[in-house]
């Protein structure tokens, strides 16, 4: 008779992020030079407003013309029109919880329904004492479809803010509270 053994426990990421998850050239969704590139910084911080040393951002976009190089994607497979884009960056955080992401603005994507969801990126945010990751997204302030997105919509607008970036001196800033009085909002996906 041959034992059965249970489900492994879930287990946090773990302070060991940083030795097999992060890379180089990870944070640059396309190459240094690509015309219209631009940087996406934020700062993780915890539910008390502390930093978030060993965190990692992991980001997922369309291209400019919202479409994915993927098999998953409805209206086929495409490569990206700009050179080098991958449209996955991932990016660690430092010491002060800062993170930074080079990347494209994404193009407008259709949905099943038939609506078009405004230009955005997708995020998983990782770290210590997290059991799964985290998803949220980030929108342009300056895009006026924010205000037809499904997605956005569905949020309480009290608290659609938190997924808007900010303009930046080089690009945007888009800062992730995990928890408490501002928290970013999080989808169950």
């Amino acid at each position: 008779m041959s034992e059965r053994l249970g489900v492994t426990p879930a287990q946090t990421v773990g302070p060991y992020l940083h030795i097999g998850l992060s890379w180089p050239d990870g944070p640059y969704v396309v190459p240094e030079g690509t015309p219209g590139a631009f940087w996406i910084r934020g700062r993780i911080v915890d539910g008390t407003g502390t930093p978030v040393g060993d965190a990692m951002v992991e980001s997922w976009q369309a291209d400019p013309d919202g479409h994915f190089d993927h098999p998953d994607d409805p209206r086929g497979a495409r490569a990206a029109t700009v050179p080098g884009f991958r449209g996955f960056g991932r990016a660690d955080t430092d010491a002060e919880g800062w993170y930074a992401l080079h990347t494209v603005r994404p193009g407008p994507l259709p949905t099943p329904d038939g609506e078009t969801e405004a230009p955005h990126l997708n995020l998983s945010v990782f770290g210590r004492g997290l059991l799964h990751r985290l998803v949220t997204r980030i929108y342009f302030p300056d895009e006026p479809a924010n205000a037809a997105d499904p997605v956005l919509r569905t949020v309480d607008p009290g608290r659609r803010d938190t997924l808007v970036a900010r303009p930046a001196a080089d690009g945007y800033q888009f800062d992730i509270r995990l928890q408490g009085e501002h928290e970013t909002v999080f989808f169950a996906v």
